[in-house]
């Protein structure tokens, strides 16, 4: 059962940070958009939506925390060797 579970965990992580992610920003992009303001085509206005904005941020905020934390991660060892740094000093080394 054990190969079953690290596959499933596998699975899912792949899918959260791999399709996960990019939807993330593509709603923090709908919502930034959304929040600016605009003009049709047809010459109709509307009006900008602060807080649509700040979702906006917020949702690229999160995103660019996400990528920082996976590069820090992987590159971990090489972090720690040449600045004796360890940015994850919580988790376990192997």
């Amino acid at each position: 059962m054990t190969y079953f579970e690290s596959i499933f965990k596998v699975l899912l992580i792949g899918l959260v940070l791999g399709a996960g992610l990019p939807a993330v920003f593509a709603g923090g992009l709908v919502a930034y958009s959304n929040g600016a303001g605009a003009t049709e085509a047809d010459g109709t206005t509307h009006s900008s939506n602060p807080a649509m904005k700040y979702l906006g941020i917020a949702l690229f905020v999160f995103v660019g925390w996400v990528i920082i934390t996976a590069v820090a991660w992987i590159t971990r060892a090489t972090i720690i060797h040449h600045f004796g740094f360890d940015p994850f000093p919580f988790m376990p080394k192997k």
